[in-house]
């Protein structure tokens, strides 16, 4: 049987758990700017799919071909600045 001490513990420890995975819903507490934008971004993505464009579709793809060739300043690039660089647009 638990005293009195452990399960008050206990109850602190499932409240500070349940506050930190209230904090974790990250998407929620971000400006509506941004949330606008990371819907656009999907949008994006979700239009390039349907239209089944030859270029390689993912980030990581693009990511990849610069890689094997070589190109400076990759890590920091997004989808479109990397399709530019590699000549896709």
């Amino acid at each position: 049987m638990a005293t009195r001490k452990q399960t008050a513990a206990a109850k602190k420890n499932v409240r500070k758990a349940a506050k930190a995975a209230r904090k974790k819903r990250s998407l929620a507490n971000l400006p509506s700017s941004t949330k606008e934008a990371l819907g656009k971004q999907g949008a994006a993505v979700a239009r390039r799919k349907r239209t089944g464009a030859d270029t390689p579709k993912t980030r990581q793809e693009l990511y990849d071909e610069a890689q094997r060739r070589g190109l400076k300043g990759r890590s920091k690039m997004g989808r479109d600045e990397l399709a530019r660089a590699l000549g896709h647009n």
